[in-house]
């Protein structure tokens, strides 16, 4: 009777855990950006919302109505949550069919930043995708007086499905700024002397060596970038009041695009990455790959406005929004910069090889390349400056290493690990517990976000106990990146890149988590071969 009492007066103090129900209608419907009218998906009338404000602990139902003409589902990216909740049609559930409602219900065991989009088709291009802000059970430990969500996106004039069946067509069809032959003449012939004539050469026998193209920094142009579903034009604008601490959310919730982020006249301090705490670092720049989020402190001080610029990686377009002390105000628009050109060094091998030496590249771990074009003197986050605050969680060692080399063949657009499509090799095997290693090296010249559901990455960025936990992370062009995934959690759990394209053509694979104790299938139990550092440029992108 006196445990009784006691466990009555704690549930008073306490409290029962919150829960919250949320309605969410799915459709399909016109709306203007920039001046245009276009065709997209929409959650309850909004592109890029409604923000879903959850706090950590809480029980949630969310009831999704889809009032579409095709099936379709949510994945909530970034959560932690049962398997069969986690939104992933012919892997977690069967989809939700039109004019249906689907019930997800799962307990937040987090808090941060995060997002949620379809995973049906081509949808997320076209605009289903939308904010969650998870406030900390005990309240943010650093406070701020304002606090926006800054939700990046790419929408495009064409379908996805057209973009496609282009890219299938001739994968680089959106690549205008290609290399010809007379730029090759006017190299040569501005050339100062033998030595430079013949570097220029030797830069191009190596490039065609490789079937790759330097301007080809992304696979897809003519996006119009949005940010909280608004074009540049439309300005999206936070107000806030001099000398005020402003958070800003960042969400890169593109199809395809990664972004370089500033806000001139302000240096950001990073205090989360993927939604965990992280020791605050402040820096001129960062750059965000599709799927990741940063949250942000600034203190503008000066009563004017602030233009938050996220280019695209290829310079083809860029994100625009306002922070201003008085609606109506905008600060001058920046150009985009000049587009980069990818090096050798860029892609893992030294700038003096003539022709490729594969013995000679880099297979280090490798935490970030900058912006292309970054300020002399700026400071560019890179993930090694990461350093996670909570050191509650343990960093088991791992028991094993697997090593997967992301590939491409351009000829039929055919993104892989592997060199394997999902469909050749669509799982892999692990026991409930295991801490695994994976070592991920980038044959081809794009930069690929990958992003594991359900599950968390321990980024080895070389902070030794302070390492980040993230669940997308950037492998750069010709690079390695290392990290840990603890097997947290049973269930079928999609590992693959960010960008829609690749993951839909074949950068996909299943991790499937099998209970403690219960025996592996065969193939899985097989060591992994090691990981070839040789590239078929020939079929490579």
């Amino acid at each position: 009777m006196r445990g009784f009492l006691a466990c009555l007066v704690l549930w008073a103090v306490a409290g029962p855990a919150s829960a919250g129900t949320y309605d969410l209608v799915i459709d399909h419907q016109s709306k203007r950006i920039d001046g245009q009218e276009r065709q997209v998906f929409t959650i309850n009338g909004e592109i890029g919302g409604p923000t879903l404000h959850w706090t950590e602990g809480e029980e949630v139902t969310i009831n999704v109505i889809n009032r579409l003409k095709e099936d379709t589902s949510i994945h909530w990216h970034g959560i932690l949550l049962p398997s069969d909740q986690d939104g992933v049609p012919g892997i977690s559930f069967d989809g939700i069919k039109p004019g249906t409602t689907f019930t997800y219900r799962f307990k937040v065991r987090q808090s941060g930043t995060y997002w949620y989009h379809s995973h049906s088709g081509n949808q997320e291009q076209e605009g289903f995708y939308a904010p969650i802000v998870i406030a900390p059970a005990g309240g943010e430990k650093l406070k701020a007086d304002r606090d926006y969500v800054v939700l990046m996106s790419d929408q495009h004039a064409l379908s996805a499905d057209t973009i496609l069946r282009k890219l299938k067509q001739d994968g680089d069809y959106f690549n205008d700024h290609r290399r010809t032959l007379p730029d090759l003449v006017r190299a040569l012939a501005n050339a100062k002397s033998s030595d430079a004539r013949q570097a220029i050469v030797s830069d191009r026998l190596a490039w065609a060596e490789m079937r790759m193209d330097p301007t080809d920094l992304a696979d897809v142009s003519g996006y119009t970038f949005l940010v909280n579903g608004r074009g540049p034009m439309d300005n999206w604008t936070g107000l806030f009041k001099p000398g005020e601490k402003v958070r800003l959310r960042f969400i890169n919730g593109s199809a395809m695009s990664l972004f370089d982020v500033a806000v001139p006249g302000l240096r950001l301090t990073i205090v989360r990455a993927d939604g965990n705490a992280v020791q605050p670092v402040t820096v001129d720049a960062f750059r965000i790959g599709a799927g990741e989020t940063y949250d942000v402190l600034v203190e503008p001080r000066e009563d004017r406005a602030y233009t938050i610029t996220a280019q695209s990686i290829d310079r083809r377009g860029i994100a625009r929004a306002t922070l201003a002390p008085r609606d109506g105000m905008a600060a001058p628009l920046p150009q985009p910069g000049t587009p980069g050109l990818l090096g050798m060094m860029d892609m893992g091998m030294p700038m003096d090889m003539p022709h490729m030496d594969h013995s000679k590249m880099d297979h280090a771990p490798f935490p970030q390349v900058p912006p292309v074009d970054a300020p002399s003197g700026a400071k560019v986050l890179s993930y090694a400056d990461l350093k996670r605050t909570d050191h509650a969680y343990p960093l088991p060692a791992p028991g094993r290493t697997i090593a997967m080399r992301l590939t491409g063949n351009m000829d039929r657009y055919i993104w892989s690990f592997d060199d394997k499509k999902y469909s050749e090799q669509p799982s892999l095997d692990f026991s409930e517990g295991e801490t695994v290693r994976f070592v991920l090296h980038n044959e081809t010249m794009m930069n690929h976000p990958i992003h594991v559901h359900g599950l968390w990455m321990d980024l080895d960025n070389g902070t030794g106990v302070d390492r980040p936990r993230k669940h997308t992370v950037i492998v750069p062009p010709g690079r390695t990146v290392t990290f840990d995934i603890t097997m947290s959690t049973v269930g079928r759990w999609p590992f693959h890149c960010h960008l829609l394209f690749h993951m839909m053509t074949g950068m996909f694979r299943e991790f499937v988590v099998h209970p403690r104790g219960e025996p592996l299938p065969v193939s899985a139990a097989k060591p992994m071969a090691p990981m070839s550092m040789g590239m078929d440029h020939a079929h490579h992108h």
